[in-house]
């Protein structure tokens, strides 16, 4: 009985080490060529199919040199003040959150960096299960060996949400102020970087004005000590 039981376990190890060597992304090919669907905006798409909505996706992607460098200090300094500094992980902010966390008795704050992000967003589900996160962790890890940090930047200005249909910081800035990405004011960067993190409730400006606001004065105050290194 006992040697069944190991048997089985061996068993479901080398069937997920299997599935997981299978279903893993090639990131080497973000290198030169950008993704033409995420795993986002396609869980997105069968979610408005099964809602009986029309699917919703508005898309422009644009090069860094065409997006305002308001735009990234507003995103690092809401999203990962020390993305420039760290491998994927940032040690320092997954302490703090764990400790106000467990201050909290609940889950309050999260650490994902801008890699982490966008991993999930490429491949991956909105799922807690270990098992993604694990994934998460190795693509992340796999980003960041095969991308610079500026092109890891580029492909999360231009995939992430920015509400129901929009993606990217083109659309976003289209749609939020009738401008390009490339002339939005430190203001109006913070305020699409303070919708990040929930564009479609919480952080939605037509339904929670008063959580963007809250959230943009924080995002343009830390904007001044974010300095951006050369490209």
């Amino acid at each position: 009985m006992f040697k069944r039981v190991i048997l089985i376990g061996l068993g479901c190890v080398a069937a997920f080490v299997l599935y997981f060597w299978l279903t893993y992304p090639d990131v080497a090919k973000l290198r030169d060529a950008n993704p033409d669907s995420t795993a986002m905006i396609d869980i997105r798409a069968d979610e408005a199919v099964s809602e009986g909505r029309a699917v919703r996706r508005e898309q422009i992607w644009t090069p860094l040199d065409r997006i305002s460098p308001n735009v990234f200090r507003a995103v690092l300094a809401g999203e990962d003040s020390r993305f420039f500094e760290h491998n994927g992980f940032d040690y320092e902010a997954i302490k703090d959150a764990a400790e106000e966390n467990w201050e909290q008795k609940k889950i309050v704050r999260g650490a994902s960096t801008i890699t982490q992000q966008l991993a999930k967003n490429l491949y991956l589900s909105e799922s807690r299960d270990p098992f993604r996160k694990i994934r998460e962790a190795m693509i992340t890890r796999s980003l960041e060996a095969n991308l610079t940090k500026w092109r890891i930047l580029e492909i999360y200005l231009n995939v992430i949400e920015w509400g129901d249909g929009i993606y990217g910081i083109e659309a976003a800035a289209q749609n939020y102020f009738g401008i390009s990405a490339s002339k939005l004011s430190p203001s109006q960067a913070a305020h699409l970087a303070a919708m990040i993190p929930n564009p479609r409730t919480v952080y939605n400006p037509s339904k929670n004005p008063r959580n963007v606001a809250r959230r943009q004065r924080i995002i343009a105050r830390n904007m001044r000590g974010i300095r951006l290194p050369k490209r």
